[in-house]
C-alpha cells in the first residue's frame, strides 16, 4: 500500500471548478477539488522493461493545474483512465533493475506512454522518433493515458511509488541536484519548442508569458538557436529578472507589448473600430507560453506577415484567427518532446545538459509534502504573483 494524491471523476466538481475556480481560487482546493489523498495499492511492474520508481521530487505544472481547475478541454477525456495519480515532472530512484539501469539509479522520465511502453508495433510517429505524436496512447497492455500521470495503471509522481518503462527513463548525472533534475521534463518541452520554432540566424522573437513554460522557452531559444532580439512578456518583477537571466533582450509588461514590438521592429500600429489593435510588420516568430485567449490574440497580432506563431501553452478557445488568414501566418503547435529532435539527439539529453549549466538555482521555489497538497496547489496557482517559478511535492517527506 502507498500514499498518493488521486484524481477521480466527478462531473459535478468539474463543472463547479470550471464555473467559479478562476474567480474564487480557494474553491479549487476545497469543495470543488477532484483530488483526494488516499492509501491505495502500489502499481505493479509485471512486464519486461518496466520498473518501480520511488519519486523524490515531483513538479506541479500547468496541465496539472488545468485538470484541477476544470480548464482542461474535454477533448482530452478520451485519452486518460481514471482514477489516476497525477505527476509527470519527476526525479526518482529506481526500486528495481531496469535493463541496463541498476536499482538505486536516480532517473528522470519522458512521460509520454508510447508504443514501446505499450508493447505494440511502432506507429509512424514512434518509428520516426516523433514519440510525442504517438497514435497508440489508448491501446496495448497499459490503460489509456497520453502520459504517465494521466494513466490509471502507471501511478504518477504525486504518490510514493510509480512504474515506468525503460524507454521513458534517463539517468541523472552524478552531482546534479534533485532540484535541477526535476526540471528536466519542462526543459525538454522547451527544447522541443525552441527547435520547432525553426529560428533563422538573427530573427526576432516574442515570448508571451514568463512562467516556467515561457522562461524555459526563452532559455532554450537563446542556448540552442541563433535568435536575434528576444522580447519576453512578463507580468511580475521576479519573472522580469529571470527572463533577462535566461537570455531575453527586452522584457515588457502585458500592456506594453504592442508599443515595445513596434519600437523594436519598426512596425506600423493600427487600431480598428471596436476591436483590438494590431501591427503591420512585427516579430519574425512569436511563442505563446500562456494559452489564454488574450495571449494568443496578442501573439497573432504582433507577428509579421509570413511569420511563425508557436503555441507552447495549452490553448484556450475564443482567439480571433483573422491574422492567420490575412497575414498568412504559419501556426505551429508544440506538445511534450521527441526522442529524435532536429539537433539529432533526444530532447531529454539536451535538457539534462541545460539543467547542468543554466542558472536554475532557486527555480524550485517551494516544496510540500503530499499531505499539504491544498497549500501546494494554491501556491502553484499563484506562483507568478508570489515570485515562484516551480512548486514541487517532496514525496520523501510524505
Amino acid at each position: 500500500m502507498m500514499l498518493a494524491l488521486e484524481m477521480y471523476r466527478s462531473p459535478a466538481k468539474y463543472l463547479a471548478a470550471k464555473a467559479v475556480g478562476g474567480r474564487i481560487p480557494g474553491i479549487l482546493t476545497g469543495p470543488a477539488a477532484p483530488l483526494r489523498l488516499v492509501t491505495i495499492n502500489e502499481p505493479k511492474a509485471e512486464r519486461e522493461g518496466w520498473a518501480r520508481i520511488r519519486p523524490i521530487l515531483s513538479g506541479i505544472c500547468g496541465s496539472d493545474l488545468g485538470m484541477v481547475t476544470g480548464s482542461t478541454k474535454l477533448y482530452f477525456s478520451a485519452m486518460v483512465s481514471m482514477p489516476f495519480v497525477p505527476g509527470h515532472e519527476i526525479v526518482g530512484e529506481l526500486l528495481d533493475d531496469c535493463e541496463d539501469l541498476p536499482k538505486g539509479t536516480r532517473v528522470v522520465m519522458d512521460s509520454v506512454l508510447t508504443c514501446a511502453a505499450r508493447g505494440v508495433e511502432p506507429c509512424q510517429g514512434c518509428a520516426t522518433g516523433n514519440t510525442n505524436r504517438c497514435d497508440r496512447i489508448t491501446v496495448g497492455h497499459v490503460a489509456p493515458g497520453l502520459q504517465t500521470g494521466f494513466c490509471q495503471d502507471t501511478g504518477g509522481g504525486w504518490g510514493n511509488v510509480m512504474v515506468a518503462h525503460r524507454s521513458q527513463l534517463y539517468a541523472v548525472p552524478d552531482g546534479m541536484s534533485d532540484e535541477r533534475a526535476v526540471l528536466t521534463e519542462p526543459l525538454a518541452c522547451a527544447v522541443h519548442t525552441a527547435l520547432r520554432a525553426k529560428v533563422e540566424p538573427g530573427q526576432s522573437i516574442l515570448v508571451s508569458g514568463a512562467g516556467a513554460v515561457g522562461l524555459f522557452a526563452t532559455l532554450a531559444l537563446r542556448e540552442l538557436t541563433q535568435a536575434g532580439r528576444i522580447t519576453v512578456v512578463a507580468k511580475h518583477a521576479k519573472q522580469r529578472e529571470l527572463a533577462r537571466a535566461f537570455g531575453a533582450s527586452d522584457v515588457v509588461a502585458p500592456d506594453e507589448v504592442f508599443r515595445g514590438v513596434r519600437r523594436s521592429t519598426g512596425a506600423f500600429r493600427l487600431k480598428p473600430e471596436l476591436a483590438k489593435e494590431f501591427l503591420l510588420g512585427g516579430v519574425d516568430i512569436a511563442v505563446d507560453a500562456v494559452g489564454s485567449k488574450d495571449s494568443i490574440d496578442t501573439v497573432l497580432r504582433v507577428t509579421k506577415a509570413g511569420g511563425r506563431v508557436v503555441l507552447s501553452g495549452m490553448p484556450a478557445s475564443g482567439a480571433d484567427l483573422s491574422p492567420v488568414w490575412f497575414r498568412e501566418l504559419e501556426l505551429t503547435g508544440t506538445y511534450a518532446s521527441a526522442r529524435e529532435e532536429s539537433n539529432d539527439q533526444p530532447a531529454f539529453e539536451t535538457a539534462l545538459e541545460l539543467a547542468a549549466k543554466a542558472p536554475l538555482d532557486g527555480i524550485v521555489g517551494a516544496r510540500y509534502p503530499l499531505y499539504r497538497w491544498r497549500e501546494a496547489i494554491d501556491h502553484a496557482h499563484s506562483a507568478g504573483r508570489l515570485g515562484t517559478v516551480k512548486v514541487a511535492f517532496d514525496v520523501r517527506a510524505s
